[in-house]
């Protein structure tokens, strides 16, 4: 089990990794949108369009990238989605337990069939590199990729999530050890 939890542990480094960076997009997608409204409104006081679609583009594939790479961060830090009425009230082993079926039974078997079905939705558009229908678009078949990216990270993470909770389910790790874990390895 213990090598298992240093497997968690460095899919979780991995993880950390590429949600510092996802931190950073959100001040960077937060200024393209200050720039685009800039451009409309000045570009409208002067009777001048100085927008462009390469910036409404790059905010919304700025936005794209936050939340599919996202995901997988938030799954390491618990912050999807639970129905906590139960959940909250529930044992420690009984919710390493809930989780640990969850990945097994729902996330898995949904990410690889999110895998599977936009496939040749993102090879079709990397084989005829995919633009932008709008004058000055950006490219779109680079940002289709991360619609396969993002449930592998996901899978990716939930190895490590499920590691975690088969090692509370079987008495290797105390319930919250993610700060213990670092020093006990």
């Amino acid at each position: 089990m213990r090598a298992l939890l240093r497997v968690s542990q460095g899919i979780d480094a991995f993880t950390e990794f590429i949600g510092q960076i996802v931190i950073w997009m959100v001040p960077l997608v937060l200024s393209v949108g200050v720039w685009n409204v800039f451009n409309r409104y000045i570009g409208r006081a002067i009777g001048r369009s100085l927008g462009s679609n390469v910036f409404i583009e790059m905010q919304w594939y700025i936005f794209s990238l936050i939340f599919l790479l996202g995901s997988a961060y938030a799954l390491k830090h618990g912050e999807h989605v639970r129905v906590d009425v139960f959940y909250g009230n529930w044992s420690p082993k009984r919710k390493a337990l809930v989780d640990f079926l969850g990945s097994l039974l729902f996330l898995f078997p949904f990410c690889g069939l999110l895998i599977y079905f936009s496939w040749p939705y993102v090879e079709g558009s990397w084989r005829i590199q995919e633009n932008s229908p709008d004058p000055s678009g950006l490219l779109r078949y680079p940002l289709k990729t991360f619609i396969m990216v993002s449930p592998a990270l996901l899978i990716i993470q939930g190895i490590s999530e499920a590691i975690k909770n088969l090692a509370v389910l079987t008495g290797h790790r105390e319930p919250d050890a993610e700060e213990k874990l670092d020093t006990a390895l």
